[in-house]
Protein backbone atom coordinates (compact mmCIF):
# COMPACT_ATOMS: atom_id res chain seq x y z
CA UNK A 1 0.00 0.00 0.00
CA UNK A 2 1.19 3.49 -0.81
CA UNK A 3 -0.07 6.81 0.59
CA UNK A 4 1.00 10.45 0.93
CA UNK A 5 0.46 12.71 3.94
CA UNK A 6 1.27 16.44 3.86
CA UNK A 7 3.23 18.27 6.53
CA UNK A 8 5.33 21.42 6.90
CA UNK A 9 9.00 21.64 7.87
CA UNK A 10 10.86 24.53 9.46
CA UNK A 11 14.47 25.68 9.43
CA UNK A 12 14.88 28.92 11.32
CA UNK A 13 12.12 31.16 9.97
CA UNK A 14 12.00 29.31 6.64
CA UNK A 15 9.00 26.98 6.38
CA UNK A 16 8.74 24.46 3.51
CA UNK A 17 6.29 21.81 2.35
CA UNK A 18 7.07 18.20 3.27
CA UNK A 19 5.30 15.02 2.18
CA UNK A 20 5.41 11.86 4.30
CA UNK A 21 5.25 9.04 1.72
CA UNK A 22 4.51 5.58 3.12
CA UNK A 23 4.99 2.20 1.52
CA UNK A 24 3.49 -0.53 3.70
CA UNK A 25 3.44 -4.29 3.34
CA UNK A 26 2.82 -7.37 5.44
CA UNK A 27 5.87 -8.62 7.29
CA UNK A 28 7.86 -8.23 10.46
CA UNK A 29 6.54 -5.07 12.20
CA UNK A 30 9.04 -2.32 11.56
CA UNK A 31 9.26 1.40 10.72
CA UNK A 32 12.07 2.86 8.62
CA UNK A 33 12.35 6.60 8.02
CA UNK A 34 14.42 8.01 5.14
CA UNK A 35 14.79 11.45 3.59
CA UNK A 36 17.64 13.17 5.44
CA UNK A 37 15.91 12.79 8.83
CA UNK A 38 18.06 13.76 11.81
CA UNK A 39 18.19 11.95 15.15
CA UNK A 40 15.14 13.73 16.61
CA UNK A 41 13.06 12.63 13.60
CA UNK A 42 14.39 9.05 13.77
CA UNK A 43 13.40 8.88 17.44
CA UNK A 44 9.79 9.51 16.43
CA UNK A 45 9.51 5.77 15.65
CA UNK A 46 9.57 4.93 19.37
CA UNK A 47 7.23 7.77 20.27
CA UNK A 48 4.73 6.83 17.57
CA UNK A 49 4.70 3.10 18.36
CA UNK A 50 4.02 3.80 22.04
CA UNK A 51 1.40 6.46 21.24
CA UNK A 52 -0.54 4.11 18.96
CA UNK A 53 -0.44 1.26 21.51
CA UNK A 54 -1.55 3.56 24.35
CA UNK A 55 -4.39 4.92 22.21
CA UNK A 56 -6.02 1.51 21.93
CA UNK A 57 -4.85 0.70 18.39
CA UNK A 58 -2.58 -2.07 17.11
CA UNK A 59 -0.26 -1.98 14.12
CA UNK A 60 -0.26 -5.72 13.52
CA UNK A 61 2.23 -7.24 11.08
CA UNK A 62 2.89 -4.11 9.05
CA UNK A 63 6.29 -3.17 7.68
CA UNK A 64 6.49 0.54 6.85
CA UNK A 65 9.03 2.61 4.92
CA UNK A 66 8.46 6.35 5.23
CA UNK A 67 10.17 8.87 3.01
CA UNK A 68 10.11 12.54 3.98
CA UNK A 69 10.10 14.36 0.67
CA UNK A 70 11.93 16.37 -0.63
CA UNK A 71 14.62 13.83 0.28
CA UNK A 72 17.47 16.28 -0.35
CA UNK A 73 16.42 18.73 2.40
CA UNK A 74 17.47 18.00 5.97
CA UNK A 75 14.56 17.42 8.38
CA UNK A 76 15.01 18.34 12.03
CA UNK A 77 12.81 18.42 15.11
CA UNK A 78 9.78 16.54 16.40
CA UNK A 79 7.14 18.38 14.37
CA UNK A 80 6.90 15.57 11.80
CA UNK A 81 5.60 13.07 14.38
CA UNK A 82 1.93 13.66 13.63
CA UNK A 83 2.28 13.37 9.84
CA UNK A 84 4.30 10.15 10.16
CA UNK A 85 1.76 8.77 12.64
CA UNK A 86 -1.18 9.54 10.32
CA UNK A 87 0.70 7.86 7.45
CA UNK A 88 1.10 4.71 9.59
CA UNK A 89 -2.58 4.84 10.65
CA UNK A 90 -3.60 4.84 6.99
CA UNK A 91 -1.48 1.73 6.44
CA UNK A 92 -3.05 0.01 9.47
CA UNK A 93 -6.59 0.96 8.42
CA UNK A 94 -7.29 3.41 11.22
CA UNK A 95 -7.47 6.43 8.90
CA UNK A 96 -8.69 6.98 5.32
CA UNK A 97 -6.10 6.81 2.55
CA UNK A 98 -7.30 9.95 0.76
CA UNK A 99 -6.39 13.00 2.86
CA UNK A 100 -5.84 15.55 0.10
CA UNK A 101 -5.77 19.19 1.22
CA UNK A 102 -4.96 18.22 4.81
CA UNK A 103 -1.62 18.74 6.57
CA UNK A 104 -0.42 17.53 9.96
CA UNK A 105 2.13 19.11 12.34
CA UNK A 106 2.95 18.19 15.93
CA UNK A 107 4.96 16.15 18.38
CA UNK A 108 3.49 12.96 19.82
CA UNK A 109 4.07 11.79 23.40
CA UNK A 110 4.40 8.17 24.51
CA UNK A 111 0.95 8.32 26.06
CA UNK A 112 -0.74 9.49 22.86
CA UNK A 113 -0.99 13.21 23.58
CA UNK A 114 -0.18 15.72 20.85
CA UNK A 115 2.39 18.21 22.19
CA UNK A 116 2.98 21.82 21.03
CA UNK A 117 5.81 22.81 18.68
CA UNK A 118 7.63 26.05 17.92
CA UNK A 119 7.03 28.03 14.73
CA UNK A 120 3.36 27.08 14.26
CA UNK A 121 2.45 30.42 12.68
CA UNK A 122 5.26 30.32 10.12
CA UNK A 123 4.25 26.77 9.18
CA UNK A 124 0.56 27.69 8.94
CA UNK A 125 1.39 30.56 6.56
CA UNK A 126 3.40 28.16 4.38
CA UNK A 127 0.60 25.57 4.47
CA UNK A 128 -1.93 28.13 3.21
CA UNK A 129 0.50 29.24 0.48
CA UNK A 130 0.76 25.60 -0.69
CA UNK A 131 -3.01 25.17 -1.09
CA UNK A 132 -3.62 23.28 2.16
CA UNK A 133 -7.22 23.84 3.25
CA UNK A 134 -7.15 22.03 6.62
CA UNK A 135 -4.26 22.10 9.09
CA UNK A 136 -4.15 19.74 12.07
CA UNK A 137 -1.72 20.73 14.80
CA UNK A 138 -1.43 20.65 18.62
CA UNK A 139 -4.32 22.22 20.51
CA UNK A 140 -1.98 24.72 22.21
CA UNK A 141 -0.80 26.00 18.80
CA UNK A 142 -4.26 26.28 17.24
CA UNK A 143 -5.09 29.84 18.36
CA UNK A 144 -1.74 31.09 17.06
CA UNK A 145 -2.26 29.48 13.63
CA UNK A 146 -5.91 30.61 13.41
CA UNK A 147 -4.91 34.16 12.36
CA UNK A 148 -3.88 32.83 8.93
CA UNK A 149 -6.53 33.37 6.28
CA UNK A 150 -7.88 30.81 3.79
CA UNK A 151 -7.13 27.75 5.90
CA UNK A 152 -9.18 25.82 8.48
CA UNK A 153 -7.35 25.10 11.74
CA UNK A 154 -8.03 22.07 13.95
CA UNK A 155 -6.44 21.79 17.39
CA UNK A 156 -5.68 18.17 18.27
CA UNK A 157 -5.25 16.97 21.86
CA UNK A 158 -4.74 13.19 21.43
CA UNK A 159 -3.99 10.61 18.76
CA UNK A 160 -7.27 8.75 19.35
CA UNK A 161 -9.21 12.03 18.98
CA UNK A 162 -7.56 12.62 15.60
CA UNK A 163 -8.22 9.05 14.41
CA UNK A 164 -11.91 9.34 15.34
CA UNK A 165 -12.15 12.67 13.50
CA UNK A 166 -10.53 11.39 10.30
CA UNK A 167 -12.86 8.39 10.25
CA UNK A 168 -15.89 10.60 10.90
CA UNK A 169 -16.82 9.00 14.23
CA UNK A 170 -16.36 12.09 16.42
CA UNK A 171 -15.43 15.41 14.83
CA UNK A 172 -12.98 17.95 16.24
CA UNK A 173 -14.40 21.45 16.34
CA UNK A 174 -12.64 23.92 14.07
CA UNK A 175 -10.66 26.66 15.88
CA UNK A 176 -12.29 30.02 15.31
CA UNK A 177 -10.03 32.83 14.04
CA UNK A 178 -8.38 34.72 16.89
CA UNK A 179 -10.02 38.06 17.69
CA UNK A 180 -7.80 41.04 18.53
CA UNK A 181 -9.33 43.00 21.41
CA UNK A 182 -8.64 46.54 22.56
CA UNK A 183 -7.34 45.13 25.82
CA UNK A 184 -4.45 43.44 24.00
CA UNK A 185 -2.98 46.87 23.14
CA UNK A 186 -3.13 48.34 26.64
CA UNK A 187 -0.23 48.70 29.05
CA UNK A 188 0.15 50.12 32.55
CA UNK A 189 3.25 52.14 31.61
CA UNK A 190 2.86 55.84 30.77
CA UNK A 191 5.14 58.85 30.29
CA UNK A 192 2.93 60.68 32.78
CA UNK A 193 4.93 58.83 35.45
CA UNK A 194 8.18 60.53 34.35
CA UNK A 195 8.79 63.72 36.31
CA UNK A 196 10.75 66.51 34.61
CA UNK A 197 13.19 65.52 31.83
CA UNK A 198 11.31 67.60 29.25
CA UNK A 199 14.34 67.91 26.96
CA UNK A 200 14.80 64.14 27.01
CA UNK A 201 11.13 63.55 26.23
CA UNK A 202 11.41 65.96 23.30
CA UNK A 203 14.36 63.99 21.90
CA UNK A 204 12.49 60.71 22.41
CA UNK A 205 9.47 62.08 20.57
CA UNK A 206 11.65 62.80 17.53
CA UNK A 207 13.25 59.36 17.80
CA UNK A 208 9.88 57.62 17.99
CA UNK A 209 8.40 59.68 15.13
CA UNK A 210 11.18 58.62 12.74
CA UNK A 211 12.08 55.27 14.38
CA UNK A 212 15.59 56.60 14.99
CA UNK A 213 18.20 54.95 17.20
CA UNK A 214 18.73 56.74 20.53
CA UNK A 215 21.50 57.05 23.13
CA UNK A 216 20.86 58.43 26.63
CA UNK A 217 23.82 59.52 28.77
CA UNK A 218 23.45 60.50 32.41
CA UNK A 219 24.32 59.68 36.04
CA UNK A 220 22.72 56.70 37.84
CA UNK A 221 19.21 57.24 39.15
CA UNK A 222 18.13 59.84 36.59
CA UNK A 223 15.43 57.60 35.09
CA UNK A 224 17.07 56.33 31.89
CA UNK A 225 15.65 52.81 32.23
CA UNK A 226 12.26 54.09 33.32
CA UNK A 227 12.08 56.34 30.27
CA UNK A 228 13.22 53.59 27.88
CA UNK A 229 10.52 51.18 29.05
CA UNK A 230 7.84 53.72 28.14
CA UNK A 231 8.98 54.32 24.56
CA UNK A 232 6.76 51.53 23.11
CA UNK A 233 3.72 53.35 24.55
CA UNK A 234 4.21 56.27 22.13
CA UNK A 235 5.04 54.24 19.03
CA UNK A 236 2.20 53.70 16.53
CA UNK A 237 0.13 50.57 17.01
CA UNK A 238 1.38 47.53 15.16
CA UNK A 239 -0.40 46.75 11.92
CA UNK A 240 -1.79 43.24 11.44
CA UNK A 241 1.06 42.46 9.04
CA UNK A 242 3.63 43.63 11.61
CA UNK A 243 1.96 41.51 14.30
CA UNK A 244 2.12 38.42 12.08
CA UNK A 245 5.77 39.06 11.20
CA UNK A 246 6.78 39.59 14.83
CA UNK A 247 4.74 36.65 16.11
CA UNK A 248 6.44 34.30 13.64
CA UNK A 249 9.83 35.21 15.10
CA UNK A 250 8.64 34.82 18.71
CA UNK A 251 6.98 31.51 17.82
CA UNK A 252 10.17 30.10 16.29
CA UNK A 253 12.01 31.16 19.47
CA UNK A 254 9.40 29.35 21.60
CA UNK A 255 8.37 32.38 23.67
CA UNK A 256 4.76 32.68 22.53
CA UNK A 257 2.03 32.65 25.19
CA UNK A 258 -0.64 30.09 24.31
CA UNK A 259 -3.26 32.30 25.98
CA UNK A 260 -2.23 35.45 24.03
CA UNK A 261 -0.53 33.99 20.97
CA UNK A 262 -0.51 37.08 18.74
CA UNK A 263 2.05 39.82 19.49
CA UNK A 264 0.06 43.06 19.38
CA UNK A 265 2.26 45.37 21.49
CA UNK A 266 5.56 46.69 20.19
CA UNK A 267 8.29 44.40 21.58
CA UNK A 268 10.61 45.78 24.24
CA UNK A 269 13.68 43.62 24.77
CA UNK A 270 15.79 44.64 27.76
CA UNK A 271 19.16 42.96 27.24
CA UNK A 272 21.74 42.42 29.98
CA UNK A 273 25.31 43.57 29.31
CA UNK A 274 26.42 39.96 29.95
CA UNK A 275 24.76 38.87 26.68
CA UNK A 276 26.92 37.02 24.15
CA UNK A 277 26.96 37.72 20.43
CA UNK A 278 24.84 34.59 19.86
CA UNK A 279 22.33 35.80 22.44
CA UNK A 280 22.18 39.20 20.77
CA UNK A 281 22.10 38.35 17.06
CA UNK A 282 21.07 34.67 17.18
CA UNK A 283 22.74 31.39 16.30
CA UNK A 284 23.06 27.74 17.26
CA UNK A 285 23.31 24.59 15.12
CA UNK A 286 19.67 25.17 14.17
CA UNK A 287 19.81 29.01 14.09
CA UNK A 288 17.43 30.63 16.51
CA UNK A 289 16.60 34.34 16.54
CA UNK A 290 18.56 36.56 18.92
CA UNK A 291 17.41 39.56 20.91
CA UNK A 292 17.83 41.90 17.94
CA UNK A 293 15.27 39.87 15.94
CA UNK A 294 12.95 39.36 18.91
CA UNK A 295 12.81 43.18 19.09
CA UNK A 296 11.73 43.39 15.41
CA UNK A 297 9.19 46.21 14.93
CA UNK A 298 9.91 47.39 18.47
CA UNK A 299 12.65 48.51 20.85
CA UNK A 300 15.97 46.85 21.70
CA UNK A 301 17.20 48.37 24.98
CA UNK A 302 20.87 48.04 25.89
CA UNK A 303 21.47 49.43 29.38
CA UNK A 304 25.02 50.01 30.68
CA UNK A 305 26.07 50.32 27.04
CA UNK A 306 29.88 50.44 27.54
CA UNK A 307 29.74 47.37 29.80
CA UNK A 308 28.90 45.17 26.81
CA UNK A 309 31.81 43.30 25.28
CA UNK A 310 33.03 45.47 22.41
CA UNK A 311 33.06 42.52 20.02
CA UNK A 312 29.40 41.88 20.87
CA UNK A 313 28.48 45.50 20.11
CA UNK A 314 30.33 45.36 16.80
CA UNK A 315 28.04 42.54 15.64
CA UNK A 316 25.20 45.10 15.62
CA UNK A 317 26.73 47.15 12.82
CA UNK A 318 25.46 45.19 9.83
CA UNK A 319 21.97 44.40 11.24
CA UNK A 320 21.39 48.06 12.20
CA UNK A 321 22.33 49.11 8.68
CA UNK A 322 20.40 46.45 6.74
CA UNK A 323 17.43 45.70 9.00
CA UNK A 324 18.06 41.96 8.86
CA UNK A 325 20.54 39.40 10.11
CA UNK A 326 21.83 36.40 8.16
CA UNK A 327 23.06 33.36 10.09
CA UNK A 328 24.93 30.76 8.05
CA UNK A 329 25.45 27.17 9.14
CA UNK A 330 26.47 23.95 7.38
CA UNK A 331 22.80 22.95 7.09
CA UNK A 332 21.89 26.27 5.43
CA UNK A 333 21.40 29.99 5.95
CA UNK A 334 18.60 31.73 7.81
CA UNK A 335 17.56 35.36 7.53
CA UNK A 336 15.76 37.02 10.41
CA UNK A 337 14.35 40.55 10.07
CA UNK A 338 15.45 43.09 12.68
CA UNK A 339 13.88 46.45 11.90
CA UNK A 340 14.40 47.87 15.38
CA UNK A 341 14.69 51.09 17.30
CA UNK A 342 17.93 50.74 19.25
CA UNK A 343 17.79 52.53 22.62
CA UNK A 344 21.04 52.57 24.59
CA UNK A 345 21.72 54.05 28.01
CA UNK A 346 25.01 54.67 29.79
CA UNK A 347 26.73 56.55 32.57
CA UNK A 348 29.14 59.31 31.52
CA UNK A 349 32.04 57.61 33.33
CA UNK A 350 32.79 54.45 35.36
CA UNK A 351 31.65 55.95 38.66
CA UNK A 352 28.72 57.61 36.96
CA UNK A 353 29.14 61.04 38.51
CA UNK A 354 30.84 63.05 35.78
CA UNK A 355 28.82 66.22 35.31
CA UNK A 356 26.81 65.73 38.50
CA UNK A 357 26.31 69.02 40.39
CA UNK A 358 26.20 67.26 43.78
CA UNK A 359 28.56 64.29 43.53
CA UNK A 360 32.25 64.42 42.67
CA UNK A 361 33.61 62.24 39.88
CA UNK A 362 36.39 59.96 41.18
CA UNK A 363 37.59 58.73 37.78
CA UNK A 364 40.89 59.54 36.15
CA UNK A 365 41.12 60.83 32.59
CA UNK A 366 42.50 57.46 31.48
CA UNK A 367 39.65 55.54 33.12
CA UNK A 368 37.05 57.71 31.40
CA UNK A 369 38.80 57.41 28.03
CA UNK A 370 38.99 53.61 28.39
CA UNK A 371 35.33 53.45 29.43
CA UNK A 372 34.08 55.56 26.52
CA UNK A 373 36.49 53.85 24.12
CA UNK A 374 34.50 50.63 24.40
CA UNK A 375 31.97 52.21 22.04
CA UNK A 376 33.42 52.53 18.54
CA UNK A 377 32.80 55.40 16.16
CA UNK A 378 30.99 53.16 13.63
CA UNK A 379 28.48 52.22 16.34
CA UNK A 380 28.06 55.88 17.37
CA UNK A 381 27.50 56.84 13.73
CA UNK A 382 24.54 54.44 13.63
CA UNK A 383 22.85 56.19 16.57
CA UNK A 384 20.86 59.11 15.19
CA UNK A 385 19.97 60.90 18.41
CA UNK A 386 22.03 61.44 21.55
CA UNK A 387 20.64 63.15 24.63
CA UNK A 388 21.86 63.86 28.16
CA UNK A 389 19.67 62.81 31.06
CA UNK A 390 20.41 65.08 34.02
CA UNK A 391 19.39 64.65 37.66
CA UNK A 392 15.75 65.48 38.33
CA UNK A 393 15.12 68.66 40.31
CA UNK A 394 13.40 68.38 43.69
CA UNK A 395 10.67 70.76 42.52
CA UNK A 396 9.78 68.38 39.68
CA UNK A 397 9.67 65.36 41.98
CA UNK A 398 7.71 67.03 44.76
CA UNK A 399 5.35 68.99 42.51
CA UNK A 400 1.75 67.87 42.22
CA UNK A 401 1.52 68.75 38.54
CA UNK A 402 1.22 65.87 36.08
CA UNK A 403 3.62 65.29 33.22
CA UNK A 404 2.39 64.90 29.67
CA UNK A 405 0.91 61.45 29.10
CA UNK A 406 1.90 58.93 26.46
CA UNK A 407 -1.37 59.38 24.58
CA UNK A 408 -0.67 63.08 23.89
CA UNK A 409 2.85 62.31 22.66
CA UNK A 410 1.59 59.38 20.58
CA UNK A 411 -0.96 61.61 18.86
CA UNK A 412 1.73 63.96 17.54
CA UNK A 413 3.90 61.03 16.53
CA UNK A 414 0.98 59.41 14.70
CA UNK A 415 0.50 62.57 12.60
CA UNK A 416 4.19 62.56 11.64
CA UNK A 417 3.96 58.86 10.76
CA UNK A 418 0.92 59.52 8.55
CA UNK A 419 3.05 61.94 6.54
CA UNK A 420 5.75 59.28 6.23
CA UNK A 421 3.24 56.59 5.25
CA UNK A 422 2.06 58.73 2.33
CA UNK A 423 5.62 59.63 1.38
CA UNK A 424 6.84 56.03 1.27
CA UNK A 425 3.71 54.41 -0.14
CA UNK A 426 4.65 51.74 -2.66
CA UNK A 427 8.18 51.30 -1.25
CA UNK A 428 9.67 49.04 1.41
CA UNK A 429 10.59 52.07 3.55
CA UNK A 430 8.43 52.41 6.67
CA UNK A 431 9.94 55.45 8.41
CA UNK A 432 12.45 58.27 7.94
CA UNK A 433 15.25 56.23 9.53
CA UNK A 434 15.04 53.84 6.57
CA UNK A 435 15.48 56.44 3.81
CA UNK A 436 17.92 54.98 1.29
CA UNK A 437 20.91 57.00 -0.03
CA UNK A 438 19.42 57.29 -3.53
CA UNK A 439 16.29 58.98 -2.14
CA UNK A 440 17.95 61.07 0.57
CA UNK A 441 18.28 64.37 -1.28
CA UNK A 442 14.98 63.92 -3.07
CA UNK A 443 13.12 63.55 0.24
CA UNK A 444 15.25 65.76 2.50
CA UNK A 445 14.89 69.08 0.67
CA UNK A 446 16.54 72.01 2.52
CA UNK A 447 15.91 75.74 2.16
CA UNK A 448 18.88 78.07 1.65
CA UNK A 449 19.41 78.93 5.32
CA UNK A 450 19.23 75.28 6.35
CA UNK A 451 21.71 74.29 3.65
CA UNK A 452 24.16 77.01 4.69
CA UNK A 453 23.87 76.05 8.36
CA UNK A 454 24.45 72.37 7.60
CA UNK A 455 27.50 73.19 5.45
CA UNK A 456 28.99 75.27 8.28
CA UNK A 457 28.30 72.56 10.87
CA UNK A 458 29.75 69.84 8.63
CA UNK A 459 32.98 71.79 8.14
CA UNK A 460 33.37 72.71 11.81
CA UNK A 461 32.45 69.39 13.43
CA UNK A 462 33.92 66.99 10.87
CA UNK A 463 30.81 64.82 10.57
CA UNK A 464 31.30 61.50 8.81
CA UNK A 465 29.35 60.75 5.65
CA UNK A 466 27.11 58.36 7.59
CA UNK A 467 26.52 60.96 10.32
CA UNK A 468 25.69 63.54 7.65
CA UNK A 469 23.02 61.23 6.21
CA UNK A 470 21.56 60.60 9.63
CA UNK A 471 21.42 64.31 10.47
CA UNK A 472 19.35 64.82 7.33
CA UNK A 473 17.01 61.97 8.28
CA UNK A 474 16.48 63.36 11.80
CA UNK A 475 15.92 66.85 10.36
CA UNK A 476 13.31 65.32 8.05
CA UNK A 477 11.52 63.92 11.09
CA UNK A 478 11.71 67.27 12.91
CA UNK A 479 10.12 68.92 9.87
CA UNK A 480 7.39 66.26 9.76
CA UNK A 481 6.55 66.88 13.43
CA UNK A 482 6.14 70.57 12.67
CA UNK A 483 4.11 69.84 9.52
CA UNK A 484 6.69 71.34 7.15
CA UNK A 485 7.48 69.84 3.76
CA UNK A 486 10.74 71.77 3.43
CA UNK A 487 13.51 71.33 6.02
CA UNK A 488 14.36 74.69 7.58
CA UNK A 489 17.26 75.95 9.66
CA UNK A 490 15.51 75.18 13.03
CA UNK A 491 15.06 71.55 11.95
CA UNK A 492 18.70 71.20 10.92
CA UNK A 493 19.88 72.94 14.11
CA UNK A 494 17.80 70.57 16.23
CA UNK A 495 19.10 67.50 14.40
CA UNK A 496 22.72 68.64 14.78
CA UNK A 497 22.20 69.33 18.49
CA UNK A 498 21.36 65.65 18.87
CA UNK A 499 24.89 64.81 17.66
CA UNK A 500 26.69 67.13 20.10
CA UNK A 501 27.59 64.40 22.61
CA UNK A 502 29.91 62.89 20.01
CA UNK A 503 32.16 65.88 20.44
CA UNK A 504 31.66 66.33 24.18
CA UNK A 505 32.51 62.78 25.22
CA UNK A 506 34.36 61.26 22.26
CA UNK A 507 35.76 64.32 20.50
CA UNK A 508 38.41 65.46 22.95
CA UNK A 509 36.38 68.18 24.66
CA UNK A 510 35.96 66.18 27.89
CA UNK A 511 37.35 67.95 30.95
CA UNK A 512 37.44 66.46 34.43
CA UNK A 513 38.42 69.67 36.20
Amino acid sequence: MFAKISSIGLFGLNAFAVTAEISASQGVPNIDIVGLADQSVQESKMRIKSAIDNSGMKLGSVKCVINLSPAGVKKTGSGYDLAILVAILTAAGYAPKELDGKAFIGEVSLGGEVCPVNGALAMAVEAAANGITELYLPYENAAEASVVKNIRIFGVKTVSELANHLCGRSLIRRTEPLEITEESYRTALDFADVKGQEAVKSAIEVAAAGFHNLLMIGPPGTGKSMIAKRIPTILPRMSFEESIETTKIHSVAGIISHTSPLVTRRPFRDVSHTASSVGLIGGGSIPKPGEISLAHNGVLFLDEFPEFDRRVLETLRQPLENGEITISRAAGSVRYPCNIMLVAAMNPCPCGNYGSPVKKCTCTQQQVARYLGKISQPILDRIDIQTEVSSVRYEDLAGSGKSECSAAMAERIAKAREIQDKRFKGTKITSNSGITPDLLHEICVLDEKANAYLKLAFEKTGLSARAYDRVLKVARTCADLSGSEIIGKPHIARAISYRSLDRKYWGGELSLS
